[in-house]
Parts: structure tokens; C-alpha cells; sequence
């Protein structure tokens, strides 16, 4: 974790809450199979505060083998492409004419400045949501606040009706919102494609003099 975050995390109103949480977690981990793996958790907060440019919010993590990494949407090298991800890359080729990748590791867009965060942060193996009622979410809720109060001009991208709900955590006078159905097959064709979410986020970085991002995953 980021040195950034340490006072953060420690000024959490909740923090004895937060800790009981991963330790229930993590003794869970003894009997059930949970994602993504434990010293992976909070890799999100690798990034440093002061250097978040975009947020795009998760749900939570994956729940198939293999392909929860700590970063929402993402997977590592090597593991097929969730359909979400192929939609996301779908409209990046549309919006900005970037070839799809055939990794879905997108470390290269936090590593400038993209929040990947999940809302919930871990999950049982084949379980969707199974961990949505353990506390995670007060603790997002209060970083999603956080990045809003403590940083200027960031691009807050909630994809689904789910994101969408955390519109009341940010600060619409001082950051971008930019939201739309989900990319998931259920809903990207209703109005995720087509959104430009991407060429969306670098025209408002340009705008308020930061630098876009570089949506490349292969150069």
C-alpha cells in the first residue's frame, strides 16, 4: 500500500469494524475458496492517492479460477477474457480505434493513474455478491468520498445501475461524472456501446491540463 493511504485507512470511522471483517475473511479462507488471493486484497491502493486521474468503479471481484487480480475488470496474463472486458475493448476500438488486446491485464492503465477500484473487495469462488453484505462497502463508500473531498478534476466512470448509486458520494462540481449501462452482455447494447467513454475521459483530462491516458494495452 501506498504511504498515501495510511492515514486514510487509519482515519476510517470504522477501522475495528473493517479489521474484524479480513480477519473473518481470512479465517474463512481456511474452509472456502475467496477471491482474489489474500495479499491481493487491497492492491488497488498501490496508487498513490494524489495520482488518481479516473476512477472506474467495480461491482465486485471476479469468482471464476484464476481471475480476480485486486483491480476491477482487470485479469492477469494469461487468463481468458471476461465478456465484460470484451465488450470494454469492443468499444475502445469503436471510440478510439485501438485494436482489442488479448490480455486483460490492466495494470498499464492504473499504473497512470486509472482507480480500478471494486466495491466490494473479495468474493466466493463461484458466488457472485457473496461477500456483499460483510462491510466492504462502507469502507468504499468512504474512499470513493475521500478521493472526491482530497483531489480536483477526476474522472468518476460508474458503469451499471449498481456504480451509479455512488453518484451521491462525489463531488459533481469538482470532478467528471461519466456513466452508462454496464458492459456486460446483458446491457452494453443498451447504450454502453457507443458511450466514447474513453475519448470522454481524455477530453476532460486535456481540458483541465492533465495528461491523457494511453488506452494501448500492446505497444
Amino acid at each position: 500500500m501506498d504511504n498515501s493511504w495510511k492515514e486514510i485507512f487509519k482515519d476510517y470511522p470504522k477501522r475495528n469494524e473493517l479489521g474484524i471483517t479480513v480477519d473473518n475473511i481470512n479465517k474463512k479462507r481456511q474452509t472456502a475458496t475467496i477471491y482474489p488471493p489474500k495479499e491481493l486484497v487491497f492492491k488497488v491502493f498501490d496508487l498513490p492517492l494524489q495520482d488518481i486521474k479516473v476512477v472506474i468503479l467495480g461491482q465486485d471481484p471476479y469468482h471464476n479460477p484464476g481471475q480476480a487480480c485486486g483491480l476491477s475488470f482487470s485479469v492477469n496474463d494469461g487468463v481468458p477474457l471476461p465478456k465484460s472486458l470484451i465488450n470494454i475493448y469492443k468499444e475502445l476500438y469503436d471510440d478510439l480505434g485501438i485494436t482489442p488486446a488479448k490480455t486483460g491485464n490492466l495494470e498499464k492503465w492504473f499504473k497512470q493513474g486509472i482507480f480500478l477500484l471494486n466495491s466490494v473487495l473479495t468474493v466466493e469462488e463461484y458466488s457472485p455478491a457473496s461477500h456483499s453484505n460483510v462491510g466492504w462497502q462502507d469502507f468504499t463508500d468512504y474512499i470513493i468520498e475521500t478521493i472526491s473531498q482530497k483531489n480536483n478534476n477526476v474522472v468518476f466512470v460508474l458503469w451499471g445501475s449498481y456504480a451509479r448509486s455512488k453518484k451521491t458520494l462525489i463531488d459533481n462540481s469538482r470532478h467528471k461524472i461519466i456513466e452508462s449501462p454496464h458492459p456486460s452482455p446483458l446491457s452494453a447494447y443498451r447504450g454502453f456501446f457507443g458511450s466514447k467513454v474513453f475519448s470522454r475521459i481524455n477530453s476532460y483530462l486535456e481540458e483541465v491540463g492533465k495528461k491523457p491516458i494511453d488506452f494501448n494495452l500492446e505497444n
